[in-house]
This record gives C-alpha cells, structure tokens and sequence, in this order.
C-alpha cells in the first residue's frame, strides 16, 4: 500500500488524489437509512462485496486511492512527453522544416518524427491498456463508483454524512465488474504491497 496510506488513522483514508483525509462513515449509519441498506444489499449481491463491513469498505476506499494514484502517475510519465513531443515535432515542422528547399530532408524529419510520436503513442497506450484494463482494478473500481452511490442515497435519506463522501468521483470508465475474476488474484499493475491492510 502507498505511503500516504500508511501516515493514516485507524479509520481513515484520503477521499480523492493529493487531497485531504477523510474518516469512514460505519456501516450502521448508511443501514439507518432503509433504501441505503436495500441498495448496499443488493450491490453486494451483484458485486460479491459486503458495502456495510467497515473493514472491508476501508480497505476498498484505501486501495481506490491507490489505484488513483497510480493511474495518474502513469498518465503523467507517458502523457507529458507523448504531448510535449508531438507538439515539438508539429511546431518545428511549422515553423522551420517545410521550408527546407530539398525535399529529402523534409522526408528524413517526417520519418523520424512520425517514428518519435509513435514510440511515445506505443508506450502511452501499453499503459494506459496495464492501468485501466487490468481486471482486479476494474472489480475494485466498480465497486468503490457503487459504494459512492450507497454513501450518496444515505445521505440523501438523512443520514449525517458530509457533502460529497467518499470524497472521490465515479469511474465513468473502466469500472465494468467481472464475476468471473477472483479478488485473490494479482493484480497486473499493482505492487506487492498494494493489497496490503493495516
């Protein structure tokens, strides 16, 4: 699990990247409400997880983060450059290489730009293909978007909850959940640690 997981309380996790801590709410608070309850119930039938153990839902809450963080980290490694270079190679293009007056050099530069971007495109997407495509994260994800909704008809219900708990928005993408997968596996991007539980 990340280190900013480890400076936490006993009850705590951090409600959305580089943001502040965030204190579970329990489980017998969202079943105050009847229709949260029903809805916990039946999410947990369907997505093999119990929404009301407070254990479990720290857990979940805890490795959301830090499959949040590591989606962005790879984002921010493999985007920047991937950005950074096209638009290098499109601004140089512009400004200085259709002018060359021989038309080989102009054809040399394409080919290594066009060679360049690919390579960064490549490596973009193999990340992005490990980070969103991995099944366990997928499960993981579906089920904390889920619980987001439970906290959200609790609240709605008279429940006390802060505005806005978990504190984190909805997948909108890769949050399919996959049955057939086991929550033992490995996850293919995760550390060693990351399943970890304090």
């Amino acid at each position: 699990m990340s280190d900013d997981n480890n400076d936490l309380g006993a009850w705590e996790f951090i409600g959305r990247r580089g943001g502040d801590t965030v204190t579970l709410v329990g489980g017998s608070v969202i079943a105050s409400v009847p229709e949260a309850k029903q809805a916990a119930e039946a999410a947990g039938r369907e997505l093999r997880f119990d929404f009301l153990d407070d254990r479990a839902v720290l857990e979940l809450l805890r490795r959301r983060h830090v499959d949040e963080e590591d989606m962005f980290k790879a984002g921010f490694v493999h985007g920047v450059p991937l950005a950074l270079v096209g638009l290098g190679a499109v601004l140089y293009w512009a400004a200085v290489a259709q002018y060359w007056e021989t038309v080989a050099p102009r054809n040399a530069y394409l080919a290594v730009a066009v060679t360049v971007v690919a390579i960064q495109v490549f490596f973009f997407v193999r990340s992005v293909r490990s980070h969103w495509g991995d099944r366990v994260r997928q499960n993981l994800r579906a089920r904390a978007a889920r619980y987001r909704k439970i906290a959200h008809i609790a609240r709605r219900g008279g429940a006390d909850i802060p505005a806005h708990y978990p504190h984190y928005g909805p997948y909108p993408f890769a949050a399919t959940f996959r049955p057939e997968v086991d929550d033992r596996e490995k996850s293919e991007s995760e550390g060693a640690d990351d399943h970890g539980h304090r």
